[in-house]
C-alpha cells in the first residue's frame, strides 16, 4: 500500500479527502479516519504536504503488516467520519506493540 492508494481507497469509500492519524489508547494503537478533509479551506495542509503524510502513514501501515487489515475495515465499514467522531479501527500490532507504542 502506498499513500496514493490510501488516498484512493479513503476517496472511493467517503467521496473526500480525508485526514488520517494514529492514535494510541489503553496500550493499543488505532488508525483513525478523521473528519477533516484536503478540499476544506481551512485544512492545514496542501495537497503536496497530505501526499506525503498519507505516504508516511501508509510506510507504517505496511511494516506494521497492517495495510489488509485497514484496507478491509474502510471498504466494510458503515462509519463515516464526521464532526468530532473519526472512524477508528485498532490494529494488531501482535508481539512488537510495545515496541511502536514508544513512539506515539
Amino acid at each position: 500500500m502506498t499513500g496514493e492508494d490510501l488516498h484512493e481507497l479513503i476517496v472511493q469509500k467517503w467521496g473526500y479527502s480525508f485526514d488520517v492519524q494514529f492514535r494510541r489508547q489503553q496500550g493499543q494503537i488505532f488508525f483513525q479516519v478523521m473528519w477533516r478533509y484536503l478540499e476544506q479551506a481551512s485544512f492545514p495542509m496542501d495537497e503536496a504536504q497530505y501526499q506525503a503524510h498519507l505516504n508516511s502513514i501508509a510506510t507504517y501501515l505496511m511494516g506494521w503488516g497492517q495495510a489488509d487489515h485497514v484496507r478491509t475495515a474502510i471498504t466494510e465499514t458503515r462509519d463515516r467520519p464526521r464532526l468530532g467522531k473519526a472512524v477508528s479501527i485498532p490494529l494488531d500490532l501482535g508481539e512488537r506493540a510495545s515496541e511502536w507504542l514508544l513512539d506515539f
